[in-house]
């Protein structure tokens, strides 16, 4: 039987379901050799030759595949279509061949295939072919290049900036776009502007919206109206004078859907509509892709089949009717700079299934399969027809009109199935007009002045930064997830409700890469450099001469940094970030100067956890401050005195906090406190910007002591802790609903609160009782349900399953119990705890015991490995 070699098992075994019996169908587990992080893998000196590893974990599975080979001289290389999918079945067949499973007349072919369909697979068999040498050597020039300006620019970083952790090829030039927008965000001035609508309703008693256009016979622009006097003003010319319809004009438009999607459009549209990340997306579309309800969801191409557009154009006629159904198939043409990866779009593989017929259980892959599904039909549909109504009302003098716009839909079309979101909100007057006639009177209901303010530019989304790098032509689209993840787990960004914000350990890194490896991190040279290598996988370049002009410039910057002091770095950045770190201050004096001692001189450091402000005075000063600049959260600030104290506000490495006094030789660690948080912040008047001189004195005085325990005489005390507000007796502690309960409570209702927390836990030292009995396991030990802080979960010797969500204790049963046992086991490696235990009980013969040890052992390696 021929061996066929795919990446994951999930697509081995839809593939071995076509193919049948006649093939041996195994996975790979991805790429099964890579670059030893060592110096040397890539050897600069001898023609950038390589030093390849076969990984740890894919060791096994590469000596399963050689041991097929024994059985069957011939190897079928199936992984993705692709640069890494070839990547991949290049490593294969060098891997084998170094073990001598691949011989002189060992038959190694490579077959690829866009879906993983039945039709697909099997045309694929029938049309093997020679890996594909040009993708191979682009491959081989991209990794070679992440190696050396990874390898060798990060411990540069490491070296001159303390708490710096890496430099990449693309996640550096990526980086440096989050930070350019943050301060472009930082240095924008809004400008205040007005503008002024009226509600104005037809003789019939409709009414509608009309913006102010001309004002003294001039046509208004945007920052005409400056301030709120003359807005008003504005406001009182419209309400002295009669208005009338002076024109309305109807304009027939229409609009076409967008093509179907790639890569890049499925992560944008993905983070639009659903918030997801670029790395959830392309795991959820990988999972579809696998099971073979999606074509290959790694590609730059945006045609579809001519067998997938009839299928399309069927499926919508049947759906919606002929009059959805355009009169010829619409065409899309690639925009892919490179060849290799313009496959097909990502589409169904059956137009006829949406996601309800396929009946998906994973939410993201129902989302995204209903997306895809959704944009692909609408992709081959008719255009919708608008109306679109432009309507002036002006007064008999000419000296104000006023327009209102609208549109009607005449045909939905398209946008029966489907709208392609936005990325950000776009004014636009889409409403719908009520019927107005020309030369009737426009009856005033009401006239209002608005103030607006010019906005900053927005802070990139995943989908936002996706866009911009593929407008660059920075990186692809099977880079863009990895990029995007490596950047925030590295520290240097993270997102919040959507939105990438910069770590001050990002802009340390940006800043430091501008000024002495600006080259590398220029978007021209990123975006020509993937150029070149898309040449490489064209066939069109050599990708070792690529290899030898980077190098060359490369390797002369490292040198140049080499010998540069911390402080000479330090110097540079310091004067690079001035305008952010040290803006004009508004009483005049300078900005530089310390704002606590008034002394010392403010000076950009470095530390493990990124760069900040600090006074040129310490230890003797220690005001410090994050480099947003003054009045950035996080500054810290005097909150008054207390006795001899000072009692400050500051911000550490967990968020704001209070302290008494400085440390001192003395008093090292200071009374501290933080403040309090709850699901929506932080608890009513301790936000930073919110926090007194009370509020830091009362945190600070905490615990605070309620009262003795009537029982034993304890001290019940009362306190914010790591899980929130609590009262403790001895061992014994209960949470609080409320953080203001800490400051309130009395001994009875402290009393009540412990009583009902120790009744549930059945006393201090009683056994928890379960919620449901199910049965003893066929190994011995009782499995039943308990109540849990997240909730009702099966308990069975030292294994706890959390129950699936939605499923209530009542409807569990031995069987489904087993089930959820078995499965935590396989992946915490826990089972042979139960079995040791087991024995130690002596429920069965010490043989039997001895007997099962090795299974259950056996069983736990197994799992860890397919982990």
């Amino acid at each position: 039987m021929p061996v066929v070699v795919v990446e994951s098992p999930a697509k081995a075994k839809t593939i071995n379901k076509y193919l049948g019996p006649d093939y041996t169908v195994l996975a790979s587990y991805g790429h099964v050799r890579d670059l030893p992080p060592k110096d040397g893998s890539v050897d600069t000196e001898h023609d950038f030759e390589m030093t390849w590893e076969v990984g740890n974990d894919s060791k096994k599975h590469v000596k399963a595949i050689a041991d097929a080979l024994a059985d069957d001289n011939a190897l079928i290389l199936a992984t993705d279509p692709d640069r890494e999918g070839e990547a991949i079945s290049w490593h294969l067949k060098e891997a084998l061949t170094k073990r001598r499973s691949i011989k002189k007349d060992t038959q190694v072919s490579r077959v690829t295939f866009n879906a993983i369909t039945k039709q697909a697979v099997t045309e694929a068999m029938q049309n093997p072919r020679d890996i594909d040498a040009p993708l191979v050597e682009a491959y081989l020039a991209r990794r070679a290049l992440d190696y050396l300006v990874g390898f060798n620019l990060s411990p540069v970083l490491w070296r001159k900036l303390p708490g710096a952790r890496s430099a990449g090829r693309v996640q550096s030039v990526c980086l440096r776009l989050i930070v350019e927008r943050e301060m472009e965000i930082e240095a924008f001035k809004a400008r205040e502007y007005w503008s002024v609508k009226a509600t104005l309703a037809t003789p019939r008693g409709q009414e509608y919206e009309a913006r102010l256009t001309t004002l003294s016979g001039k046509k208004l622009d945007k920052y005409d109206l400056e301030n709120q006097t003359q807005a008003e003003m504005a406001a009182q010319a419209i309400n002295s004078r009669d208005l009338k319809i002076s024109s309305v004009e109807a304009k027939p438009a229409s609009r076409n859907p967008s093509a179907p999607f790639m890569t890049s459009t499925l992560q944008q549209e993905a983070s639009r509509k659903f918030g997801m990340g670029a790395k959830q997306c392309m795991s959820a579309a990988q999972r579809l892709y696998e099971a073979g309800y999606i074509t290959y969801m790694r590609t730059d191409g945006i045609d579809m089949a001519p067998e997938a557009v009839q299928a399309a154009r069927d499926a919508i006629k049947d759906r919606f009717g002929a009059e959805y159904v355009p009169g010829s198939p619409r065409i899309y043409k690639n925009k892919a700079k490179n060849a290799q990866e313009a496959h097909e779009c990502i589409r169904p593989t059956d137009m006829t299934k949406d996601a309800e017929a396929l009946k998906l259980k994973d939410s993201d892959q129902f989302k995204l399969y209903d997306l895809i599904w959704k944009r692909t039909l609408a992709c081959q549909m008719e255009g919708a027809r608008l109306e679109r109504t432009t309507v002036d009302i002006s007064s008999d003098d000419g000296e104000v009109v006023l327009r209102a716009t609208g549109q009607v839909v005449l045909f939905d079309g398209f946008m029966r199935v489907y709208e392609e979101g936005r990325d950000d909100v776009v004014d636009e007057d889409d409403k719908r007009l009520p019927q107005i006639m020309e030369g009737e009177k426009a009856d005033k209901r009401g006239i209002s002045p608005e103030q607006h303010f010019t906005q900053p530019p927005p802070r990139y989304t995943e989908a936002t930064l996706v866009k911009k790098m593929e407008e660059l032509g920075i990186g692809r689209p099977s880079t863009y997830a990895s990029v995007l993840s490596t950047i925030q787990d590295r520290e240097y960004v993270r997102k919040d409700k959507n939105r990438l914000f910069p770590e001050d350990k990002g802009r340390i890194v940006t800043i430091f890469l501008l000024n002495f490896f600006k080259r590398y991190v220029e978007y021209d040279f990123t975006a020509a450099l993937e150029e070149e290598l898309d040449d490489v996988s064209a066939g069109d370049g050599n990708y070792k001469e690529l290899l030898s002009k980077f190098w060359r410039d490369f390797s002369a910057a490292i040198s140049e940094t080499s010998e540069l002091r911390i402080s000479e770095v330090l110097d540079v950045l310091d004067a690079a970030l001035a305008p952010q770190l040290y803006p004009p201050r508004e009483d005049g004096s300078d900005p530089r100067i310390c704002p606590k001692c008034g002394q010392g001189r403010l000076h950009l450091k470095t530390s493990r956890t990124g760069g900040f402000v600090g006074c040129g005075n310490y230890p003797e000063c220690t005001y410090t401050r994050p480099i947003a600049g003054e009045g950035a959260e996080g500054d810290e600030r005097v909150l008054g005195v207390d006795g001899d104290d000072e009692i400050w506000l500051k911000t550490g490495r967990f968020g704001p906090y209070v302290q008494r006094g400085e440390p001192t030789p003395e008093n090292k660690k200071p009374p501290r406190a933080s403040l309090p948080k709850t699901r929506g912040g932080f608890a009513a008047g301790f936000a930073p910007d919110e926090i007194t001189l009370e509020g830091a004195l009362t945190l600070l005085s905490l615990p605070r002591e309620v009262g003795a325990h009537p029982e034993d005489g304890v001290m019940i005390e009362a306190g914010i802790g790591r899980y929130g507000p609590f009262v403790k007796h001895g061992s014994l502690y209960a949470n609080l609903p409320e953080v203001a309960e800490v400051f309130e409570i009395g001994i009875n209702r402290a009393v009540d609160v412990l009583a009902e927390k120790a009744a549930k836990r059945g006393g201090s030292r009683a056994a928890a009782t379960p919620l449901k009995e199910l049965g003893d396991h066929p190994e011995g030990g009782a499995i039943n349900i308990m109540d849990g802080r997240y909730g009702p979960y099966v308990k069975w010797e030292k294994i706890n399953a959390t129950l699936p969500k939605g499923t209530e204790p009542a409807d569990v049963n031995l069987d489904m119990a087993l089930e959820l046992i078995a499965e935590k086991a396989a992946k915490s490696g826990k089972k042979k705890a139960p079995a040791k235990k087991k024995a130690a009980a002596k429920k069965t013969t010490a043989k039997k015991t001895t007997a099962k040890k090795p299974a259950a052992k056996k069983t736990t390696k197994k799992a860890a490995a397919e982990e």
